[in-house]
C-alpha cells in the first residue's frame, strides 16, 4: 500500500473538523502570512488530505481555492469539508502531474513534501502553478527540535509500522498515543509543542501518533536542507522560520 493510500485511509478515519485546527493553521502559516493576507486571493492547497487546513483560508475571505489529494477518500473528504464554499474546487490528483501555469496568488503545502520521493519536482511544480510574485508557502518536518522522534520513532516507522497492515498500525499507535495523552495533560509540556497537544483532544492526540507511524517516507530536515531544495528554482525573498510551537520549517517564498 503506497503512501497515498494509507493517508487516505486517515483521513477517512479523522475527518472530523475542529476550532483547533484554525490554531494549527496559524502556526504552520504565520510568517509571512496573517488571515487578512488570505482575502481576495486565488489559493492552490496541494495535499489537501481531508480539507482542514483549506478551510481557514476560504473562511478569511480567499477569492477562490482549489485542493488536491491522490487519493480518493481523502477528496470526498475534503469536499464535505468544504461544501459550504461554492468557490472552492477539489481533484483527484498527483502532485507531481499538476499543470496549472501562473494561476495562483498562493501556492500552500502543510505536512506533505517531506513525504515525497521527490521533493524537488513538486516544489518545482508547485512555483510553476504561481503568478509572478506569488506566494510559495511550505510546512514540513525538522531534524532540530524532533531529534527525539529521528532517533526513537522513525526507526520503528521505518522498519516496522510503515511495512505492516495500515489498520494495525491503527491498533499499535494506542500503545503510545495513550501515554503520551497521560504525559501531556498532567506536565503541560515541556515544549512548546507538547504544551500545544495537551489542549487536545485523546482522538487528536491518537491521530497525531498514528500519522508519524504511517507513511514509507518521512523527511526530518535540517534548515539547510530545505533551503536546498528550492536552490535552483525561481525565487526571490526565500525565508525558512520555525513556528511558534518550535516544531518543524515554515519555507516561504515569491516566484520571481
Amino acid at each position: 500500500m503506497s503512501s497515498h493510500d494509507r493517508f487516505g485511509y486517515e483521513w477517512d478515519k479523522y475527518s472530523q473538523m475542529t476550532d483547533r485546527y484554525e490554531r494549527q493553521f496559524r502556526n504552520w502559516t504565520f510568517y509571512p502570512v496573517t488571515p487578512d493576507d488570505w482575502k481576495g486571493k486565488r489559493v492552490l492547497d496541494a495535499g489537501c488530505g481531508m480539507g482542514r487546513n483549506s478551510y481557514w483560508p476560504m473562511k478569511w475571505g480567499a477569492a477562490s481555492l482549489v485542493a488536491f489529494d491522490f487519493d480518493e477518500r481523502s477528496v470526498l473528504r475534503a469536499k464535505e469539508t468544504l461544501k459550504e464554499f461554492p468557490n472552492a474546487e477539489i481533484h483527484l490528483k498527483s502532485i507531481y502531474d499538476i499543470d496549472w501555469k501562473d494561476e495562483f496568488d498562493i501556492a500552500f503545502s502543510i505536512g506533505v513534501i517531506h513525504h515525497l520521493k521527490e521533493p524537488e519536482l513538486a516544489l518545482k511544480n508547485l512555483v510553476n502553478s504561481l503568478k509572478p510574485a506569488g506566494l510559495l508557502l511550505v510546512w514540513v518536518y525538522s531534524y532540530e527540535g524532533n531529534e527525539w522522534i529521528v532517533r526513537f520513532v522513525d526507526p520503528i516507522r521505518k522498519n516496522i509500522t510503515s511495512k505492516l497492515p495500515v489498520s494495525l498500525v491503527h491498533l499499535l499507535s494506542y500503545f503510545c498515543s495513550i501515554p503520551l495523552f497521560l504525559f501531556v495533560k498532567i506536565f503541560r509540556g515541556p515544549t512548546k509543542y507538547l504544551e500545544q497537544l495537551a489542549l487536545f483532544d485523546f482522538w487528536h492526540v491518537h491521530s497525531i501518533v498514528f500519522d508519524q507511524l504511517l507513511p514509507d517516507v518521512a523527511n526530518y530536515w535540517k534548515k539547510d536542507e530545505v533551503l536546498a531544495l528550492v536552490s535552483g528554482l525561481s525565487l526571490v525573498d526565500v525565508v525558512v522560520t520555525s513556528p511558534p510551537n518550535r516544531s518543524g520549517w515554515i519555507l516561504s517564498a515569491k516566484k520571481n
